[in-house]
C-alpha cells in the first residue's frame, strides 16, 4: 500500500489514527498493506497494519523485547461521552424494538437495528458530549457521524457478530481461533501460523460467553451436555469444552473460520501444496468421472485441496454435497448442498449416512461427503458401484491404512469392492528446513483385490521428494487409472495418447500460474471456458 493510500485510510478512521499516534511513541510507523504476501512469515520482527472487513485493522508487530509476535486487533472506540450515548441507545431500542416485525435471522435483525438506529439518531457533528435527554422531548440522540460510526459497529459486535471475537470473524487470513478461559487467545494465521492475541476472555465472563456462542451454533451447552460441536451463522465450525469438570482450566473454545472465497487449484500450485502434474492429473479424473478420496492429518488442508479440485467438474454437471458443517463450495448452477441436522427429536435428526442414501435417489453426476469418518464410508462405495463419482475426505497417512480402516470395523467395504476406489491422494503438514508447508505426499491408485495374497493391490503414481521439494510423477507413460479406466473408456485409439492430453492440462496450468491466475473464481471460468470452446478460447496464449 502507497503511503498517500495509509495516510488517507489513518485519515477517514479517527480510532485508526489514535492508535497509531499511540503506537509510535514505543515503535516505528507501521507499513500498510492491502494483502499479505506469503514471505512477511520470514521476518523476525514484523510491524504492520492490513484491514478487515469493516472499520476493524489488525496490527502484527513484534518488538526486541518480545519472545514473539503479537495480533493487535485495532477497533472502533468510543470515549466516555459516548458510551453513556451508547447506553442511552440501547435503552431506546429495547423500547422501541416492540414496535418493530419480529425477526428469525441474524441479516433481519441487523435491518431492523438498522432502522431503529436511524431513527433514534440525529446526525450533529458540532455535539461531542453527552446531554440527558429531557422526559418531553421525542426519543432521539444527538451523536457525529463517527459516534454513530462506532455505535453500528459495537451493535453488530455485541447483538449478532461474536462479542469480544468480532475482529477475529472480519479476518480472512485466520484459519482457526483457540479460546481458554483466562488466557488470551491465541489464532493460527495463513501467514503467521500460531500467534498471540491481544484479546482476552475472563474466566469470569466465559461461562455465560460460552452459553451465549453455543445458542449461536444451535446446541446450548451446560452441564449435562458438556461437549458441544455446531456452526456458527457465519459458517464457522465451533467446538465447546464446557464445564470446569471437563475441562480443568474452564470454558474452551475452538473455531475453525469459514473461508468465503476458496483457494484456487493455481494457488496451490504456486504454493508448491501440489505440482501442475497432480493438478493435470485430477482435471483429466474428474472431467471423465473418476473417484477418489483426499487423506491425511487433521488440519493438512484436505477440504482446501477438495474445494480447490471441484472446478474440475465439467459446468453441466449435477454435483451433490452433503456435510456435517458448510465447507465445500461448489460453482456449478445445479448444486444440491445438504447438511446433517444433530439437534431436535430424535425424529427428526438426520446423518450423513442417510443423507448419502438419499443422494442415491436423486441422480446427481457427482456425490461429495465433506468428510467420511464411519460406516457412512459403505454408502460412499455402494454410490461408486452404481456409476456415481465420488470424491471425500478421510482421516489417514497413508494408501494401507486408508484400505485398511475400510475394510475394518466399522465400515467393513469387501476388499473385493476396493477397486470401486481410483485412487488416493495423501496430503500431510510437514516441516522441512523449519517451516511448516502442507504438501502432497502421494497419489496412490487402486488397482483392485488381489485374490492370491487377499490384498488389495495399488502403485504410486505420483511422490514427493522432499530433497527438492518436487513431485516426482511414477506412473508417467505406466498409470492404471490414466491408461486403464479413463483412455480405453474415452475412446483413445492408444491409450498412449492420454499422455498428450496430461501434458496439455499441465501446460495450461502451469501458463496460469505464470499469468498469476489465482483468484478461485478466475479460475473457474478459465476452465470452463476450455470445457465449452475450446483451447483457442483461452484468454492467454499457450
Amino acid at each position: 500500500m502507497s503511503s498517500e493510500e495509509a495516510q488517507q485510510l489513518i485519515s477517514s478512521h479517527p480510532h485508526l489514527k489514535t492508535y497509531i499516534d499511540s503506537v509510535t511513541k514505543k515503535m516505528e510507523l507501521p507499513e500498510f498493506y492491502k494483502d499479505l504476501p506469503k514471505d512477511l512469515k520470514e521476518e523476525k520482527y514484523p510491524n504492520l497494519i492490513y484491514p478487515t472487513k469493516g472499520a476493524v485493522f489488525i496490527h502484527v508487530y513484534r518488538t526486541r523485547d518480545m519472545d514473539n509476535s503479537l495480533y493487535q486487533a485495532i477497533e472502533p472506540q468510543l470515549d466516555e461521552h459516548g458510551k453513556k450515548k451508547y447506553r442511552q441507545l440501547l435503552k431506546l431500542l429495547v423500547k422501541k424494538a416492540p414496535e418493530k416485525q419480529s425477526v428469525v435471522t441474524d441479516d433481519q435483525l441487523k435491518q431492523i437495528l438498522t432502522e431503529l438506529v436511524d431513527e433514534i439518531i440525529e446526525i450533529d457533528e458540532t455535539v461531542l458530549e453527552f446531554h440527558p435527554m429531557k422526559k418531553k422531548t421525542r426519543p432521539r440522540i444527538k451523536a457525529t457521524s463517527i459516534q454513530k460510526s462506532c455505535m453500528d459497529y459495537l451493535l453488530i459486535k455485541d447483538l449478532i457478530g461474536g462479542g469480544p471475537l468480532e475482529p477475529f470473524m472480519r479476518d480472512s487470513y485466520l484459519e482457526d481461533i483457540h479460546i481458554i478461559a483466562g488466557e488470551n487467545v491465541h489464532v493460527i494465521h495463513k501467514v503467521f501460523d500460531m500467534i498471540k492475541t491481544s484479546i482476552h476472555i475472563d474466566k469470569e465472563e466465559a461461562p455465560l460467553f460460552t452459553r451465549k456462542l453455543s445458542e449461536k451454533m444451535g446446541a446450548a451447552v451446560s452441564e449435562a451436555l458438556p461437549i458441544v460441536d455446531g456452526v456458527l451463522p457465519d459458517g464457522s465450525r465451533g467446538n465447546i469444552i464446557f464445564p470446569e469438570s471437563v475441562s480443568i482450566k474452564g470454558p474452551s473454545i475452538t473455531i475453525r473460520k469459514f473461508a468465503e472465497t476458496p483457494i484456487s487449484i493455481t494457488q496451490l500450485i504456486n504454493w508448491g501444496t501440489l505440482s501442475s502434474g497432480i493438478g493435470a492429473y485430477l482435471w483429466i479424473a474428474l472431467q471423465y468421472g473418476r473417484s477418489f478420496f483426499v487423506c491425511g492429518e487433521t488440519a493438512s488442508g484436505k477440504t482446501t485441496t477438495t474445494n480447490a479440485v471441484i472446478p474440475f467438474i465439467p459446468p453441466d454437471k449435477k454435483v451433490y454435497t452433503a456435510e456435517n458443517t458448510p465447507e465445500l463450495h461448489v460453482p456449478h448452477k445445479v448444486w444440491q448442498q445438504l447438511l446433517t441436522r444433530t439437534s431436535g427429536s430424535e425424529e427428526g435428526r438426520v446423518d450423513l449416512f442417510e443423507l448419502l442414501k438419499a443422494a442415491l435417489r436423486s441422480r446427481p453426476d457427482y456425490i461429495i461427503p465433506g468428510e467420511t469418518r464411519g460406516a457412512e464410508g459403505n454408502v460412499v462405495f455402494q454410490a461408486m458401484q452404481t456409476g456415481h463419482p465420488c470424491i471425500t475426505t478421510f482421516h489417514a497417512g497413508s494408501v494401507t491404512k486408508v484400505i485398511q480402516r475400510f475394510t475394518g470395523d466399522p465400515i467393513n467395504v469387501p476388499k473385493s469392492f476396493m477397486d470401486n476406489l481410483d485412487f488416493v491422494l495423501i496430503q500431510m503438514a510437514v516441516e522441512r528446513k523449519g517451516k511448516m508447508l502442507r504438501r502432497v505426499l502421494t497419489v496412490d491408485e487402486i488397482e483392485g483385490y488381489n485374490r492370491a495374497v487377499d490384498g488389495v493391490m495399488s502403485r504410486i503414481a505420483f511422490e514427493w521428494n522432499p530433497v527438492d521439494a518436487s513431485h516426482i510423477f511414477r506412473a508417467n507413460k505406466n498409470s492404471y487409472i490414466l491408461e486403464e479406466r479413463i483412455a480405453k473408456t474415452a475412446g483413445y485409439a492408444d491409450t498412449v495418447e492420454i499422455y498428450d492430453e496430461y501434458e496439455l492440462r499441465k501446460h495450461i496450468l502451469e501458463r496460469m500460474v505464470e499469468e498469476k491466475i489465482f483468484d478461485y473464481y478466475e479460475v473457474v471460468q478459465f476452465i470452463w471456458t476450455f470445457y465449452r470452446e475450446g483451447l483457442d478460447a483461452l484468454p492467454i496464449t499457450l
